[in-house]
């Protein structure tokens, strides 16, 4: 079955970090009080939700951007890969 919205940067993070912790999205958002609903919009980016969306950063220890940089460094190092002919 496909999303109807691609999961973005941001929400990857947040489920990679999920993940580490061994915490599926619905026991984190009854552990700390956060709709799930929130979650869902900052996961596929539906929605800014700020409020949930800096606390989701603190609690799980990411960063709070509002570009969120998860692959620059990656991208950066295949740009210049392929700029080499490696």
């Amino acid at each position: 079955m496909q999303r109807k919205k691609p999961i973005t940067p941001f929400g990857w993070e947040i489920k990679r970090r999920l993940a580490e912790l061994e915490m599926d999205q619905k026991t984190f958002c009854k552990l700390y009080d956060i709709p799930p609903s929130r979650l869902s919009n900052l996961i596929n980016g539906s929605r800014k939700a700020a409020k949930h969306r800096k606390q989701v950063s603190i609690l799980l220890g990411l960063s709070d951007s509002s570009e969120p940089s998860l692959f620059k460094d990656e991208e950066s190092r295949n740009t210049e890969a392929a700029g080499t002919g490696r």
